[in-house]
């Protein structure tokens, strides 16, 4: 294979970059794209050992330079800290936030086994497993608390889908316009779902799934765990229907994570995360038909999305 083939996808600085990380004898001999990721572009490269056998590694690189530096950092310092917690993230080989020596901003990890499992087959089972992994990740505690959690959405930037319930979006996007309850602060993800868990699971036996891993700590921060909850609640219901967003704050409380004492703060953070979500449909749904959700459609995801916002505000509200 030569130098072109190696570099397939990966730019020259770079895959010098990437070289220079590599124990003494490796070398780049293959790289494909990974598909799914929204804000930056992934690929997996196969390299070659001494000892003529091949790993893997992923490399993450952010062509769009905005807001770069400050995810890449977060994410190097989640995969960091993470390390010997028993959570399963990737390893941190390099990073490169400022695109000092690389074409672009571009950070450099270890592969994890599994593969994402978006499919309803078997979901009775993922959706408990996803909560248990979800309370082991807020179980962490950082010596160092990361930053605090940005909030995604504004009640005058919340885009109501057309023919949604008028009455249920308004009584939803007035909550929002209240302050932030108070919480107990813990380690969040802040993009748990199931795009970014990985599971070994056995195609003719769904029900044996498995976590392998956890993915995408761009966006890791300090704040309520509802809010991690709300946002794979959010993401089930756009995924698998209403109900299973609704199933998901009870298999987490099952797992034994614990939410918001009242109903009211647990509407505000479900509320607000269904609501951000309105500003970035079209965003969202792509990776999943990508991934051969061909049904999930912008139109049917927004009609998911007005059924989820509408249950909770008649759940909680």
């Amino acid at each position: 294979m030569n130098n072109h083939d190696e570099a397939a996808g990966v730019r020259p600085l770079t895959l010098t970059w990437v070289n220079r990380h590599l124990e003494a004898g490796e070398r780049v001999v293959g790289a494909q794209a990974l598909h799914g990721g929204i804000t930056a572009d992934m690929r997996r490269l196969t390299i070659g050992t001494r000892d003529g056998d091949t790993r893997h590694l992923v490399l993450r690189t952010f062509v769009n330079m905005e807001h770069a530096e400050d995810w890449l950092n977060r994410e190097a310092g989640a995969l960091t800290l993470l390390t010997g917690t028993g959570v399963p993230a990737p390893g941190l080989v390099a990073v490169d936030p400022t695109a000092a020596q690389c074409e672009y901003p571009s950070l450099l990890m270890t592969h994890l086994a599994g593969r994402t499992v978006l499919d309803d087959e078997g979901l009775e089972t993922r959706v408990p497993r996803l909560a248990r992994q979800l309370v082991a990740i807020h179980a962490v505690r950082p010596a160092v608390r990361p930053r605090e959690y940005v909030a995604l959405t504004t009640a005058d930037t919340v885009v109501t889908p057309k023919g949604a319930d008028a009455a249920a979006w308004a009584a939803a996007i007035d909550v929002i316009r209240k302050p932030a309850p108070p919480y107990e602060g813990r380690f969040l993800h802040r993009d748990f779902q199931p795009g970014n868990v990985l599971f070994d699971v056995e195609p003719s036996r769904p029900a044996s799934a498995r976590i392998t891993g956890v993915v995408d700590w761009a966006g890791s921060s300090w704040g309520p765990a509802d809010l991690d909850v709300a946002h794979c609640s959010t993401n089930l219901a756009l995924l698998h229907g209403p109900a299973w967003g609704l199933r998901f704050a009870e298999a987490y409380e099952e797992a034994g994570g614990v939410l918001a004492a009242t109903a009211s703060e647990r509407l505000y953070w479900q509320v607000r995360d269904g609501l951000a979500c309105s500003e970035e449909v079209r965003l969202v749904s792509r990776p999943w038909r990508e991934a051969g959700r061909t049904e999930l459609t912008t139109r049917a995801v927004e009609e998911r999305l007005d059924a989820y916002v509408t249950a909770v505000m008649d759940a909680l509200g």
